[in-house]
């Protein structure tokens, strides 16, 4: 699988167009369908990976997804949230929560 095709799977997961992907984060629109035909600039790699939160590796090929990929909006969501009383939440407790909804997705999608 190209850079190419595995941006545009995770984008297709999460029902995002590859201009969408693109305009947010700060390329022009058609920038990633280049990849097609050339190879993307290190720093590009660099902002799919973080947008998708996933590795560069990863979208070169050279390892695999560990865990489940949640959209961009809901991971902001995650990392905006307040805990208890109004108190912000300290970084484990994020992770508590993805781990809860990544079980709960899982089981979803076995149905």
């Amino acid at each position: 699988m190209t850079t190419f095709e595995r941006i545009k799977n995770l984008a297709d997961n999460q029902k995002i167009s590859l201009q969408k992907v693109a305009i947010d984060i700060g390329l022009s629109e058609n920038a990633i369908y280049g990849w097609k035909t050339r190879k993307p600039k290190g720093e590009d790699l660099a902002k799919i990976a973080d947008y998708f939160h996933v590795s560069v590796d990863y979208l070169l090929g050279r390892e695999e997804i560990d865990g489940p990929q949640f959209s961009p909006e809901l991971l902001e969501a995650i990392d905006n949230a307040e805990g208890y009383s109004g108190q912000p939440m300290d970084d484990h407790d994020k992770e508590m929560i993805k781990g809860l909804l990544a079980g709960y997705f899982a089981g979803k999608n076995k149905k």
